[in-house]
């Protein structure tokens, strides 16, 4: 006979290992192999979403206005195409001829570092490492220019296979969902309707802070230099703006061609901008990043750098970017699926009982309807929720959608 707990005492804890955690368990493994073994189609893949989330609300203004679809997806495109191509033009050249600058004038700054290092007895160590430094060796030979070339072409390639593919996906949407919800058995609609309308938002909201906080940080560091009289400031500041689109090291990398563009200009400016970039990266993070993204991620911060970690270390760079939102949808997903995870909480039971409601009324009304037709009225009664617990979340046994039941297509 076991002993009664004693007053005061906390029993531990346990964490009970089910055949369904365990199937759960090598369904992550499994998802996790088929990522490192078919990387560039899931990227790719992945892109294409993230795309047609980031541009969908565009080609849903202008098909608001009475634009076709198709030619609202065409306009989108072309000016989106269009920008890059201005961007391009107006800063690649640009950034050549600023990076041909610091090659030869390379050999002038090493020099002047080495003697500024070398007047103090504790940098004078420093100043011979620099001194006996070989800049050749970092100039990339042409086997290794000629692997980054053909690495360039087929990133170019795989670029242009997801443009298309989010093309095809926006043009005709109700092609691709017919297709999806024929695949998903009929009494997961509504939780699939859940998953991409949470989706739409999380992406679309990543993308668009993402674009904010980008051009943010270029108009800053633009300012900057050309307070600073820095040379060829824009493509700097454009580089700036690209870098900071990768977490936690953005900051980092965007800041090093910033020093050594500004070493011509003296010590005093290089500590100039050093430090302005140190407290705009703070402002960034504690103030600009929370306002534009409010809560579109909600993840901790030790899940952001697990996710950054894993998918730079299964996809490289491009996986690094994906990573934040991809790991926003899985935990969405997790939530939408109503999956209890150890150590979280039960279900809400309201929650669980208001999910079978809104099932019954999908099954009523989508009874013999095709999956054209079913994918509509899924996504009719999801958003019809979503915008119910948005405005009380406190309610969650209410079923605000009322519709008559379609016939079959």
């Amino acid at each position: 006979m076991s002993e009664p707990a004693r007053p005061g005492t906390v029993r531990p804890r346990r964490i009970a290992v089910t055949d369904r955690g365990i199937l759960f368990a090598l369904l992550l493994v499994a998802a996790v192999w088929i990522a490192a073994l078919l990387g560039p189609v899931i990227l790719s893949a992945v892109g294409a979403l993230i795309l047609v989330g980031t541009l969908n609300p565009l080609v849903g203004f202008l098909e608001g206005r009475g634009l076709a679809r198709t030619r609202s997806v065409v306009l989108v495109f072309l000016a989106m195409i269009g920008f890059l191509v201005l961007i391009g033009l107006l800063t690649v050249p640009a950034l050549f001829a600023q990076v041909r600058e610091l090659i030869d004038g390379a050999p002038l700054m090493q020099q002047r570092l080495a003697e500024r290092l070398g007047r103090s007895h504790l940098t004078w160590p420093l100043a011979r490492a620099v001194e006996a430094a070989n800049l050749q060796d970092l100039v990339p030979s042409g086997k290794i220019a000629f692997e980054y070339s053909s690495q360039i072409i087929t990133t170019f390639g795989w670029g242009l296979t997801t443009l298309a593919l989010a093309f095809y996906i926006l043009a005709d949407p109700s092609t691709t969902q017919a297709a999806l919800y024929l695949l998903v058995p009929r009494r997961f609609h509504i939780r699939l309707a859940r998953i991409t309308l949470n989706l739409e938002t999380i992406v679309g909201g990543y993308m668009r802070g993402q674009i904010i906080t980008s051009a943010l940080m270029g108009l800053f560091t633009y300012v900057l230099l050309r307070f600073c009289a820095v040379k060829n400031p824009l493509p700097l500041a454009v580089f700036a703006g690209i870098t900071d689109i990768l977490p936690l090291i953005g900051g980092i990398l965007g800041a090093i061609p910033l020093v050594v563009a500004t070493l011509p200009r003296g010590t005093v400016m290089v500590v100039t901008v050093v430090v302005s970039v140190v407290i705009y990266q703070e402002l960034e993070n504690r103030i600009i990043i929370p306002r534009v993204y409010g809560h579109v991620l909600r993840l901790p911060a030790w899940a952001l750098t697990l996710a950054l970690l894993i998918g730079a270390k299964l996809m490289g760079v491009m996986g690094a970017l994906l990573s934040l939102p991809v790991a926003a949808g899985i935990r969405m997903v997790i939530e939408e699926l109503r999956v209890e995870l150890p150590g979280d909480g039960a279900i809400d039971p309201h929650l669980r009982e208001r999910d079978d409601r809104v099932e019954s009324l999908y099954a009523e009304l989508a009874a013999g309807a095709g999956a054209r037709t079913s994918a509509g009225i899924a996504l009719d009664i999801a958003d019809s929720v979503r915008r119910s617990d948005a405005e009380d979340p406190a309610d969650a046994a209410t079923v605000p959608f009322e519709g008559s039941k379609p016939g079959p297509s």
